[in-house]
């Protein structure tokens, strides 16, 4: 099977065709090599498999009733939940003017009617191996944040911190006006903001009395470790200076860099916000966490220190005065 490189599990290819006797020759070319097969005869069809069950790359017609191939691809590359979906389509369409438009769709490649058995093929066999290449990379994403999320979990008064973080700094990057795409990289940021004190001592960490210099300065290089830890994967890249800066303080007081004022990257900015907000109105062992008014107090009082960006704490108080929490 030529795609046995990849896993001992098949790769799953959807072909959609409102033509049978298309469908047909292509499934008997694509399961031939062992790969497994599912079919659309329309692109509602289509996409309502893809939501279902995602395949690992489709064979996709363009002119087909209903909704057409063009508008199928599109939705696909639109949804970041299959936009890494692999799509070649299959068409007798020949015109530049026609590929410029699958192109502009998103799709990955082409094929002409009538095709060559081995050009499909080698074409199927290219993106499949991109495919699992991004799988990998999503797969070793997910056991990283499991690990951050299961390290915290240990502590009842942390358990849950991340999360919350994650959930805040989304929220406040929407209010300002962030881009759906900047509001997933600082929630998948917040996840992982901590992963550094994986390294840390629980003696350090949990320490119910004042920390020695040297204990203070082991968990403050927890951003830096959590930028090495990260740092091997490209699909974390973007996450790494919200990582790294998250204690940055905007009066130039914080670490690890000393970086003041809009040195500090924007995601650390509100990362860091999200983060004290939450400590000041969780539980801790010392003290039971202060509600909203009190919090509030605090943050607009160390926003006029320059502690924090007060831009986005202005906005985090409009939020909470607004739905009565963020």
């Amino acid at each position: 099977m030529e795609s046995s490189w990849v896993s001992e599990v098949p790769s799953r290819i959807l072909i959609v065709d409102d033509n049978r006797q298309n469908v047909e020759l292509l499934k008997t070319y694509i399961s031939a090599e062992g790969y497994e097969v599912d079919e659309a005869y329309d692109g509602e069809e289509a996409l309502s498999k893809v939501t279902e069950n995602p395949p690992d790359l489709i064979l996709l017609d363009i002119m087909m009733p209903k909704v057409n191939g063009y508008d199928v691809c599109a939705r696909l590359k639109a949804d970041e939940k299959t936009r890494f979906i692999p799509v070649i389509m299959v068409t007798a369409l020949s015109d530049l003017e026609d590929k410029i438009k699958g192109l502009d769709a998103g799709t990955d490649d082409f094929i002409s009617k009538p095709f060559n058995r081995h050009e499909l093929l080698a074409r199927v066999r290219s993106l499949l191996r991109i495919r699992h290449y991004y799988a990998d990379l999503d797969h070793s994403q997910d056991i990283i944040i499991t690990l951050a999320l299961a390290v915290e979990a240990k502590d009842p008064y942390t358990r849950g911190h991340s999360e919350r973080v994650a959930d805040f700094a989304q929220k406040l990057a929407k209010a300002l006006g962030l881009s759906v795409k900047d509001q997933d990289i600082v929630h998948k940021a917040g996840l992982l903001h901590d992963i550094g004190k994986i390294g840390v001592s629980e003696s350090y960490l949990h320490k119910p009395g004042p920390l020695s210099r040297e204990e203070r300065e082991i968990i403050r290089d927890h951003p830096v470790r959590g930028e090495a830890i990260c740092q091997p994967l490209k699909s974390l890249k973007h996450l790494l200076p919200a990582i790294r800066h998250h204690h940055e303080r905007y009066n130039g007081t914080g670490y690890p860099d000393g970086l003041k004022g809009e040195e500090i990257p924007l995601m650390a900015r509100i990362l860091a916000i999200a983060d004290i907000y939450d400590a000041l109105t969780s539980d801790r062992p010392y003290r039971v966490g202060l509600p909203n008014d009190k919090a509030m107090d605090i943050l607009k009082s160390e926003a006029d220190q320059q502690y924090w960006d007060p831009a986005i704490v202005h906005v985090l108080v409009d939020c909470i005065k607004e739905k009565g929490r963020l």
